[in-house]
């Protein structure tokens, strides 16, 4: 199926979407909303805190919609062991799939072995439980050149997806980094684009630029432009920065 049929069928469209609900202040109902949400349209996945995943797994259980993890969120400035406890715990709980924020700061300071250590331990302890690794990049922060280094420590070391951003820093995701993304990894890894994405028009822009996967709290609202026949680009958006940080961002 090419990518324009993928954007006109409600269904194929919807097993792009992670459904977000990353807020600090999220309640329970707000959890169970967004996993209701999830059944109804078919997502991929529903992308919770920690805290949430035990709860989000029982919501979930039977639908065939996977619980992701949020690790090391939203700065990815801990040690690595503590993200690996944290993993280990999310995965234990039922997680299938893990998003952990790689150090920017530890990238820029160059230490890269300790980025490769801690993207393999990771993605070894999902793909043991049949489970998939996200490393998200925080692209906002960082240069081209950077953001080569990052795809490549994060792919080379056992990483299932790159990703753009938390939506906690300074912006979202751009077309312009998903096609770099997507240029630099190729075929050997997904591209997760994150962060603003909250239409139609700007969901369909960021799969045309090569994003196969979308995290986003506004998949109802995408959704159901997309059954009111809200049609696709035809062309990327331009290369503008989404605004981000908390809360309007996922």
């Amino acid at each position: 199926m090419s990518v324009d049929e993928t954007l006109r069928n409600p269904k194929t469209a919807a097993l792009l979407i992670d459904h977000t609900v990353l807020k600090p202040e999220a309640t329970q109902e707000d959890i169970a909303t967004a996993c209701v949400e999830a059944r109804q349209f078919g997502f991929t996945s529903v992308c919770v805190n920690p805290y949430w995943v035990r709860f989000a797994v029982a919501a979930l259980r039977g639908s065939g919609v996977n619980v992701c993890a949020a690790i090391g969120f939203p700065l990815g400035a801990n040690e690595s062991a503590t993200k690996v406890a944290e993993a280990k715990l999310a995965l234990l709980e039922g997680a299938k799939e893990l998003d952990m924020v790689q150090n920017a700061g530890a990238l820029r300071s160059g230490n890269l072995e300790t980025l490769q250590d801690e993207t393999r331990q990771l993605a070894d302890l999902a793909h043991a439980q049949g489970g998939i690794l996200k490393v998200i990049l925080e692209t906002c922060l960082l240069t081209d050149e950077e953001k080569i280094s990052a795809c490549r420590v994060a792919v080379e070391s056992g990483a299932d997806f790159v990703k753009t951003s938390t939506g906690f820093s300074k912006s979202g995701a751009t077309v312009e980094d998903v096609k770099l993304l997507r240029q630099i990894v190729g075929n050997s890894a997904g591209v997760k684009a994150a962060g603003g994405i909250r239409s139609f028009e700007t969901f369909s822009a960021m799969v045309l630029a090569g994003a196969n996967r979308i995290g986003t709290s506004a998949g109802v609202e995408i959704m159901r432009e997309l059954e009111a026949g809200a049609p696709a680009q035809a062309q990327p958006l331009p290369a503008t920065r989404v605004p981000g940080g908390h809360p309007d961002t996922y």
